[in-house]
């Protein structure tokens, strides 16, 4: 019963964003489960403290998969 309750009410996945500044450098941390609207966000796959001031490395941007869409999928020939 208790997984029934689960499905029933997930909650939304949260996913870790730094923003950045004009050139780069990582500002601030926000976890939330919808991109921040104001700004330079880009998806981290962690925080790190030594990142704030510093460029971001591109290690740590998370790139979005195509998933399911046909654009981002190869078609055999």
């Amino acid at each position: 019963m208790a997984s029934f309750w689960t499905l029933l009410l997930q909650r939304p996945r949260h996913r870790t964003y730094a923003r950045l500044d004009g050139q780069g450098r990582c500002l601030a941390f926000k976890t939330c489960a919808g991109r921040p609207e104001h700004g330079i966000w880009v998806e981290v796959s962690e925080q790190r403290l030594a990142w704030l001031g510093q460029p971001l490395p591109q290690s740590a941007r998370l790139r979005r998969s195509a998933g399911n869409r046909w654009q981002g999928r190869s078609v055999p020939a």
